[in-house]
């Protein structure tokens, strides 16, 4: 089978080539990824889903402080590194946690092995929304920086060391919590003081259950914001291939 069939074979219902399946067929068949690239673009398929979250709608996972540590020594003076370099350093935390931090941290991708995009020679637009809730005194009361040092105490299984983690003193990451607690009028965080398995810090589950509903409330703003977003800033690309059902996988 030439690269021709198998690239055909591996097409998606909407007559695209996934980034991942792309990566497949070069490892398949020994072809380096940059000509299975050329080869897709000279029948005219283009490429989807790309792996580093830079179009496509594959899931960004969260923010990886291990992803950025392996992330920064390739990032030059405008935040952005290759397309190599960042699957590079993917093994053993996967291209999810890279998509997140990427994304959290806009740092910019150039130079796509698959040859999707080049250098950018234009701004690239992007659309952010920050979520909170406060109370009638306008203090800040729940979102992102606190749900990052209650999941880091989660993770941690302590006040001291989420807060070393996330660059504060103890003293603010305990700020956060009481301040918390005392609007929201709930137990969030439990400690047990002692040595080895009897002592340490746990979140309740009604720590827990604001946590998974502000999650819910950013994705679900942020989904709304980009559709939007794109609808009034973004033009919509021309189709360069259509479908045709007589080459559809069996």
């Amino acid at each position: 089978m030439d690269l021709s069939d198998m690239i055909k074979k591996y097409l998606n219902s909407e007559g695209k080539l996934t980034c991942a399946d792309a990566y497949k067929i070069s490892a398949k068949t020994k072809i380096p990824i940059g000509k299975v690239g050329n080869k897709a673009k000279e029948m005219n398929i283009r490429i989807s889903e790309c792996g580093l979250g830079q179009f496509g709608k594959l899931e960004k996972g969260e923010y990886s402080k291990e992803a950025y540590e392996r992330l920064k020594p390739f990032l030059n003076e405008g935040n952005k590194l290759t397309c190599k370099d960042a699957r590079g350093v993917a093994g053993g935390i996967g291209l999810k946690a890279i998509r997140g931090t990427l994304e959290n941290k806009n740092i910019d991708v150039t130079f796509c092995e698959l040859g999707c995009f080049k250098e950018k020679k234009r701004t690239r637009l992007y659309i952010k929304t920050k979520t909170w809730m406060e109370n009638q005194r306008k203090e800040l009361l729940f979102g992102k920086g606190k749900t990052e040092v209650l999941l880091e105490i989660q993770r941690t299984g302590s006040i001291s060391k989420a807060a070393e983690n996330l660059g504060m003193n103890y003293k603010k990451a305990w700020s956060h919590i009481k301040l918390l607690q005392n609007n929201l009028d709930d137990i969030l965080v439990e400690t047990q003081k002692g040595g080895g398995e009897s002592g340490g810090t746990w979140l309740t589950p009604k720590a827990n259950e604001y946590i998974d509903k502000y999650k819910q409330l950013q994705s679900e703003i942020e989904e709304f914001a980009n559709k939007r977003f794109k609808e009034l800033f973004l033009k919509p690309r021309n189709k360069e291939w259509k479908f045709d059902k007589k080459d559809e996988k069996r």
